[in-house]
């Protein structure tokens, strides 16, 4: 803190001293916000994370299917009868309906993680800020007002 600043702070603890108020430890408080920080740049560190898990999960699933498609492709010949051939392209758009819900699946899991992961650590830290935060507080005995 500057000079100016704390002249500050101690003419505002001086006067609540003068009326009972209770003592804050403004250290204490700034390192309390400090630590907020952290954990909201910590919560986003995971958050992103999981942004990436999840895209990295869609491209497997795109991947998978582009896979099947050209499996089809390669193995599609025409002849027989329609039937066969129905049963083919409906084999087909089987799989890659398989592949899609799977995909899906596992994309909406990976969201929730990263999601629960990143709220736990903003509300774990809200609790132990607010438990510092009263331990930055002290009741001085109440004086009456001189003067």
């Amino acid at each position: 803190m500057t000079k100016e600043t704390e002249a500050y702070v101690d003419m505002l603890r001086n006067f609540g001293k003068s009326f009972g108020l209770p003592q804050v430890d403004v250290e204490k408080l700034l390192e309390t916000n400090r630590k907020n920080l952290a954990a909201l740049a910590e919560s986003a560190k995971v958050a992103a994370g999981g942004a990436q898990s999840l895209a990295e999960k869609q491209r497997e699933v795109l991947q998978a299917g582009l896979r099947e498609a050209t499996t089809l492709a390669r193995e599609y010949h025409p002849m027989g009868s329609a039937q066969e051939i129905l049963a083919k392209q409906t084999e087909f758009v089987k799989k890659v309906f398989d592949i899609s819900v799977q995909g899906a699946r596992e994309q909406a899991e990976l969201s929730r993680q990263s999601t629960s992961e990143a709220v736990k650590i903003i509300q774990d830290r809200m609790k132990a800020s607010l438990e510092e935060v009263r331990g930055s507080v002290s009741r001085q005995s109440a004086q009456p007002p001189k003067g």
